[in-house]
């Protein structure tokens, strides 16, 4: 049963005939015969009774044309509803990113998409690095945020983000107050100082391979899982830490943090948006691309 079988029954049902049935569907009567025969043979009824030279709907016949209207109504509402979605985009879009992507490079995006496609809802799931990759590979989001490089070839990545490394310490660190003109501290006087870094993830793999490649073994105070947490702590006097630039905009504007570039490494980071190569996107899901595109040209956060 399809729906041309349906709209063939309705037809017969509507005119009481097959031969105007066939001139409304543009077919020859023998093949809105077989339709018909073809309908009743799967339902197990017959729909028509075709005796004395009449076509006339059956007891049976009566029942399903209730139920055909309402499928074929059904199916106009669904045509409708995708064709209005291509028109006002609706429905939703899943992201994953890491905390700090979440509060302080993704907000602009977002707020720049609602106010084109208010009908669209945002999720976002808040996940590390290699659990953002898995669910992209995975599908169940439709977009994730990463740190570069993105090696697996299943996933198209989209540059969106480039940031800088900085080394926070409180306002009143000797570091802060010892390099005020230049605004830069070597590897070798951080090393000096107790260190807060990320837990995992790319940044930490960076700040890794930048003190290994200096032959420095830093002091590590402590390894977190939140950037929030990595800002409050260093305020509060625990030590220093590595982050990134946009992380700490507002805290340097009150403050509570000074930053300090690192003289002898240029330590940076490249976010992209991942998703799967076989993906089919909606003209929402092409927006938001481009959207989350414009930031890295603008460079904003």
């Amino acid at each position: 049963m399809d729906f041309d079988q349906l709209n063939t029954f309705l037809e017969v049902a509507r005119h009481n005939s097959f031969s105007r049935a066939a001139e409304r569907c543009f077919r020859t009567q023998p093949a809105i015969s077989a339709q018909i025969r073809a309908l009743e043979e799967e339902v197990g009824v017959r729909l028509f009774d075709r005796s004395g030279g009449k076509v006339s709907l059956t007891s049976a016949g009566k029942v399903f044309r209730a139920y055909a209207e309402a499928t074929m109504e059904e199916r106009r509402k669904i045509i409708a509803t995708l064709a209005d979605m291509d028109r006002v985009p609706r429905g939703q879009i899943v992201v994953a990113a890491n905390e700090g992507t979440c509060l302080h490079v993704l907000p602009e995006v977002f707020s720049d998409f609602k106010v084109k496609y208010p009908k669209v809802n945002v999720a976002i799931n808040r996940l590390e690095r290699a659990k953002i990759l898995e669910a992209a590979v995975a599908n169940t989001v439709d977009f994730g945020v990463v740190s570069m490089p993105v090696e697996d070839n299943r996933l198209k990545v989209v540059v969106i983000h480039r940031d800088e490394l900085v080394v926070i310490t409180p306002p009143d660190h000797l570091l802060a107050k010892t390099r005020p003109s230049s605004g830069a501290a070597t590897l070798e006087d951080i090393s000096q100082y107790p260190l807060l870094l990320p837990k995992a993830g790319r940044t930490r793999e960076t700040i890794d391979e930048v003190f290994a490649k200096r032959r420095l073994k830093p002091q590590i105070s402590m390894e977190l899982d939140s950037s929030e947490l990595l800002k409050r702590f260093v305020a509060a006097g625990v030590g220093v830490g590595f982050i990134a630039r946009s992380n700490v905009v507002s805290e340097l504007k009150a403050k509570v943090l000074a930053e300090l570039k690192v003289a002898d490494a240029q330590i940076a980071r490249d976010l992209a948006l991942v998703y799967r190569k076989d993906k089919e996107l909606s003209r929402a899901a092409q927006t938001f691309i481009e959207i989350a595109s414009k930031l890295n040209s603008d460079g904003r956060a």
